[in-house]
């Protein structure tokens, strides 16, 4: 059993998270990750509208009497979804866990500190986890520069980012990227992080709710397989290496702007990728840590494999090295 100020404070078996993902983060996979004993998110926008959020965490808690969360992240948008709908719908229903990415989530603390709610706010550098840390949220989750998505414009990988964090922060850490297996877990917690957030690994889970192509294919690229797109706009995206992928990035190359590329990476062609299995429809979210990828085990082996190599790590091969 490993216990962390992670598992304390959010009440968690495991020091392992499963954070929100686009499309990705339904009430099938959140349950199975609760039900493992770690922590799963439900992604709040995936939902079409906060009645339907209702409907899924309704339906999480069907499947499991585990804790589990959602995840809201806040953006700029031209045309915003309602967030304050979304937040009153996650505490109309009891939940007690979020994860909130994006935007600072200050103007909704109060509603979740009255609500009884612990928040995880994901971050990517340590001055934006120092400013939430300020303003009252339980833990951050620290980003490194191999992680799906956003990692920020700094480009700091995890093995400075975390003990960078670990030393300026006093509220738990979890590490998220590169990371999909037990050597993962107990290098972040070497570096002082308290547990570790884990997007393309859980990606590649038979509960998954992505077609069976995609976790294929995430088992077949490398560490290399990834493609850095927005880099010339400053908002950074890490994405799988496709044809779409690389057109966007060559565009970028020659001086593109947005309006260049916006129909190529339309949210509704990545959504294609995961239901369809099409994978040039898109852009879709996958980080390096694919080239850890080797197989498409359930949650439940996937967590309890980790857990218990991590222990045989800690108490073997590096206990060996202590003379």
């Amino acid at each position: 059993m490993l216990r962390t100020r992670f598992t304390e404070t959010f009440g968690i078996e495991h020091p392992i998270v499963q954070g929100g993902m686009m499309w990705v983060g339904r009430a099938e996979l959140v349950a199975a990750v609760a039900n493992a004993g770690a922590l799963g998110f439900l992604t709040a926008l995936t939902q079409p509208t906060p009645d339907a959020l209702r409907a899924e965490i309704a339906k999480v808690r069907d499947l499991t009497d585990k804790p589990f969360g959602v995840n809201l992240t806040i953006l700029p948008s031209i045309n915003p979804p309602p967030y304050q709908e979304y937040a009153e719908a996650i505490i109309d229903s009891g939940v007690k866990l979020v994860e909130t990415a994006g935007s600072n989530p200050e103007p909704f603390l109060p509603a979740y500190r009255e609500a009884g709610i612990k928040v995880l706010h994901k971050c990517t550098s340590v001055r934006h986890a120092l400013k939430a840390q300020t303003i009252g949220v339980d833990g951050v989750s620290i980003d490194g520069f191999e992680c799906a998505g956003h990692p920020g414009e700094d480009d700091v990988p995890g093995l400075v980012l975390i003990p960078a964090a670990a030393r300026a922060l006093t509220i738990p850490i979890i590490a998220s990227g590169g990371i999909a297996d037990a050597r993962g877990l107990v290098a972040a917690l070497a570096l002082g992080a308290d547990g570790v957030n884990m997007g393309t690994r859980f990606l590649c889970t038979e509960e998954s709710p992505v077609h069976r192509k995609v976790k294929e294919q995430i088992v077949a690229h490398t560490e290399r397989s990834t493609q850095m797109i927005f880099r010339t706009m400053h908002n950074s995206a890490r994405v799988a290496d496709n044809e779409i992928s690389r057109k966007v990035v060559e565009i970028e190359k020659a001086g593109g702007k947005f309006e260049d590329v916006r129909e190529l990476v339309a949210g509704a062609r990545g959504r294609r990728v995961f239901e369809e299995g099409d994978l040039d429809a898109g852009i879709w979210s996958a980080g390096q840590a694919q080239g850890l990828i080797e197989d498409i085990p359930t949650c439940a082996e996937l967590i309890s494999r980790m857990v218990a190599e991590a222990e045989q790590l800690i108490n073997s091969r590096l206990a060996s090295f202590v003379a």
